[in-house]
């Protein structure tokens, strides 16, 4: 394995960390609800992106999700439905 010859120096050392330089993240107003938010990223408040909503935070996209949701239920709730119902009306047919 390679080893150094010589411990490299502090002036060095210095010199190459010189240019590891922090920078300030580049940051810009959403268009929609006017929140300081990063570049080029979604709105984490209104998940708004290019003049179109990229996620699911608006609460009028969720609504219109819900509502097709609702809309077709699942099959395993539906059976359970109609045993329950098949079941209550049984016991009405005993008393």
């Amino acid at each position: 394995m390679a080893v150094p010859k010589k411990r490299t120096g502090k002036a060095k050392q210095a010199t190459r960390r010189a240019n590891w330089k922090g920078e300030v993240p580049q940051t810009t107003v959403c268009p929609n609800c006017k929140e300081t938010v990063l570049t080029h990223t979604v709105c984490s408040n209104c998940g708004y992106y290019k003049n179109d909503f990229a996620s699911l935070k608006n609460k009028k996209v969720e609504a219109k999700v819900e509502e097709v949701k609702e809309e077709k239920p699942k099959k395993t709730r539906a059976k359970k439905a109609k045993a329950e119902e098949v079941s209550e009306a049984e016991e009405k047919t005993e008393e």
